[in-house]
């Protein structure tokens, strides 16, 4: 087993409850860190037999760029994407932080987390 990370992807988007937050959008980072049987690809080393960190960056984006009123919701469309899309993956952690929120403080960011196993 081997762990794979894509951290601190940095993307804007438009993710929120209030209609400011849709129109004007937001600042995010979003980091995923997924659980696979890396043996293979450390024998072969070949792209083909591992999970291709290039693959999980285009999944955030793009579901990143749909927007959503809740960052759950946006987190679990990732989760559901790489399971369906990556047949190595068998668990899958995924972090969405919204930079700067409008919640009226000195608030760096807000993070939901999500985790997910493959079901057998």
């Amino acid at each position: 087993m081997g762990i794979i990370k894509v951290e601190n992807i940095r993307v804007f988007a438009n993710h929120g409850c209030l209609k400011e937050e849709t129109a004007i959008g937001s600042d995010y980072r979003v980091d995923l860190e997924v659980k696979a049987n890396l043996k293979k690809s450390s024998k072969t080393d070949e792209l083909h037999d591992t999970v291709d960190y290039v693959f999980l960056n285009k999944v955030v984006r793009e579901e990143m760029a749909i927007p959503s009123k809740l960052l759950e919701t946006v987190a679990k469309r990732i989760l559901d994407r790489v399971f369906k899309e990556d047949s190595l993956i068998t668990k899958a952690k995924v972090g969405v932080s919204k930079i700067n929120p409008p919640i009226g403080g000195d608030v760096e960011m807000v993070t939901i987390k999500m985790t997910q196993k493959r079901k057998k």
